[in-house]
């Protein structure tokens, strides 16, 4: 529950990606919820037998690949009730602001900046010219296979 996770933690944060990042701070999230949970209730799960053999389970589901149960309860629960870092400003088309509720915090400073430097039809040019390449790219994955 401490060293796979902590090692785990570790290589995401020297990794590229941000999927394992989500991954392992949501495994910590919900671990510290599971500890808070067992110091505020020790008086009654002192009696409750197997309370030791369900965290032990639960927390396998949250941190094993296999699983990726943290991510999991993440996607389907936590991201849709919570929104930290704000909505996206108004201001911004309803297309852009979609576009931009998906991205990092990072990343959608960057398109507003863009988008304020550029215009938003530059931003629509760009979005546009993602779309074409992404459709191209599927094409080109089913016919390799």
């Amino acid at each position: 529950m401490l060293l796979f996770p902590l090692f785990s933690s570790m290589k995401a944060i020297e990794s590229p990606t941000t999927l394992d990042d989500q991954q392992w701070l949501t495994y910590w999230i919900l671990y510290s919820f599971i500890t808070l949970f067992e110091l505020s209730c020790w008086k009654v799960l002192q009696w409750l037998p197997f309370w030791a053999l369900i965290k032990l389970l639960l927390c396998m589901w949250l941190v094993l690949p296999s699983f990726n149960g943290a991510a999991y309860i993440y996607e389907n629960y936590i991201r849709r009730h919570v929104r930290i870092g704000g909505q996206v400003s108004s201001k911004y088309s309803e297309t852009h602001r979609k576009a931009m509720q998906m991205m990092s915090l990072d990343a959608r400073k960057s398109v507003e900046d863009y988008i304020d430097t550029h215009g938003p039809e530059a931003f629509d040019k760009v979005i546009t010219a993602a779309l074409k390449e992404a459709k191209e790219n599927m094409k080109e994955g089913k016919s390799r296979i």
